[in-house]
């Protein structure tokens, strides 16, 4: 997935995130390792100005451990994180939208109070020009300006997260970070919501990282996709290519496992066996328990990403040694 370096926006290389859990004040004192959660191991990749890069994967696979970050809220251990320059001030210019719309807004703030202050924080704005500035925000999310003097409890899910997105459009970002955003909310709503932020990055050419774990929604809002497990990148594809043609076996299960209007008393084959521990992951391909193309190598030696022909990129031996067939959207199970 080869991109002008002018295009790129944000490049990880090589960012770690481990979580020392101590199993006893004993083990301690007797000397023993602390052991760790390896909740992001050696994860690389870059986001294309104004698109949209989607991280997806099966629960404590380490997306939001990324997502927080991306965005400031936590300190890598190991490896790097670096935005283009934007000429505007650096890190301040990344906001994000989180998961759960009834616990990430003050219910003591009116609506309006939120959404003002990154702007009065940050001194964007004089201060006549605020509210003017947060009516005309909550315009822009399909809100009307008298909310501002509402109360959160006063708005449905749905409302609540269109505050949420107003307020993250306050600090002026350049890159947005929506922590599953719609997950909390009715089926319903999840469209209005998607649409909008489809809607607001072609406004205002944002650049976004989107964490689902829903495929579905990440076929709907992505340009990239990476393909998460126990803390590492499976696979790196265009979101086309990816849904088309998966080429890793675990990304190959997931999308096997989505309902298709067209596989009406066909079998869908599930993922077998469960994630292993992040405190103990497997040796070798942390898959190859689960994966039914395993072979030694898999599970001795760690594969890395590998250039494909089509722009995807994947860590998988037995892709890489030719052993798994090419797969097209007609041949899914």
């Amino acid at each position: 997935m080869s991109a002008p370096e002018a295009d790129i926006a944000v490049t990880l290389h090589g960012v770690r995130r481990y979580f020392p859990v101590t199993r006893s004040l004993l083990g301690g004192a007797l000397g023993q390792a602390t052991p760790s959660v390896k909740a992001v191991d050696e994860v690389s990749f870059r986001i294309r100005r104004g698109r949209t890069f989607s991280l997806v994967g099966e629960s404590g696979c380490g997306k939001s451990t990324l997502a927080r970050l991306l965005a400031g809220l936590d300190r890598p251990d190991a490896g790097s994180i670096r935005f283009a320059a934007d000429g505007q001030g650096g890190r301040h210019r990344i906001q994000m939208v989180f998961q759960d719309p009834y616990a990430s807004l003050n219910p003591r703030y009116r609506v309006g109070t939120a959404i003002a202050e990154p702007i009065r924080f940050k001194k964007l704005l004089p201060p006549a020009q605020v509210m003017p500035r947060v009516h005309e925000l909550l315009r822009q999310v399909g809100l009307a300006p008298g909310d501002a003097q509402k109360f959160p409890h006063e708005f449905s899910g749905g409302q609540r997260q269109r505050v949420s997105i107003a307020r993250a459009l306050a600090g002026q970002p350049d890159f947005l970070v929506c922590d599953e955003p719609t997950s909390a909310l009715d089926v319903s709503v999840q469209a209005q919501i998607l649409n909008l932020l489809r809607e607001l990055q072609q406004e205002l050419g944002l650049t976004c990282l989107f964490i689902s774990h829903n495929l579905a929604v990440i076929n709907h809002v992505s340009h990239d996709v990476g393909v998460m497990y126990l803390g590492r990148l499976a696979e790196v594809a265009p979101t086309r290519v990816l849904f088309d043609a998966p080429k890793h076996p675990y990304t190959r299960l997931l999308l096997a496992a989505l309902p298709q209007l067209d596989t009406r008393g066909r079998e869908r084959p599930p993922i077998a066996g469960e994630i292993p521990s992040p405190l103990d992951p497997p040796p070798g391909c942390s898959f190859h328990p689960r994966c039914p193309h395993a072979d030694e190598a898999c599970r001795q030696v760690r594969p890395e990403l590998m250039p494909q022909p089509d722009g995807s990129m994947v860590a998988c031996h037995a892709v890489s040694a030719g052993r798994i067939p090419v797969l097209l959207k007609e041949r899914l199970p």
